[in-house]
């Protein structure tokens, strides 16, 4: 893959690239992995009466235990000043986890919807509209978070490790991913 160029300005601009097929499939596929993950914990809807009532879509209070997820839904609130979450802070996170964490779960699965329906399973031209790209964006940096999570990855991390760390063969992954979003979000961003 080259480089994202935009074509146009404004609402006109479009932002093109050209997918390898190996570089579609790897996409497609960690985003598919998000996407599974992402609905199996909005499946996990906790029976609230309230909700049925008013309509108001509520989701689980507490975060998630597996933590690739609990990277991409972070808690909702943390009090700096008393260095981390005290009872009210704690009570308050779960609050708002609750309500809005079913409307960041829905915003991330439609950004992966975007990417799925704009990226061309065998690879190809990729021609994007300014909302488009807004969504690889977010889908790309939830793969990001992600596999950077499941790896373990640091600011401080070597970019080639040792041929024995069970990371090698996937890091530079996290590199392409790395590079583009950056190659997309300098396009967009003049």
């Amino acid at each position: 893959m080259r480089a994202w160029k935009r074509h146009g300005r404004g609402d006109r601009a479009r932002y093109v690239a050209v997918l390898d097929p190996a570089e579609a499939s790897v996409l497609r596929g960690l985003v598919g992995q998000v996407e599974d993950m992402l609905s199996g914990r909005s499946d996990v809807v906790p029976q609230d009466e309230l909700a049925e009532l008013t309509g108001i879509r509520t989701g689980p209070s507490t975060a998630p235990d597996d933590p690739v997820l609990a990277r991409l839904l972070p808690e909702f609130h943390r009090s700096e000043a008393e260095g981390g979450a005290g009872a009210d802070g704690v009570a308050l996170s779960a609050a708002m986890r609750s309500v809005h964490e079913p409307e960041l779960i829905a915003a991330k699965r439609d950004a992966i919807a975007t990417l799925l329906a704009t990226c061309p399973a065998g690879g190809g031209r990729v021609e994007l509209t300014v909302p488009q790209a807004e969504a690889w964006l977010t889908a790309v940096n939830d793969v990001r978070l992600a596999l950077g999570t499941a790896l373990e990855i640091t600011e401080d991390m070597p970019d080639q490790l040792p041929p024995d760390d069970p990371r090698t063969d996937h890091l530079p992954v996290y590199h392409w991913l790395t590079w583009l979003q950056d190659s997309l979000l300098t396009v967009l961003v003049p």
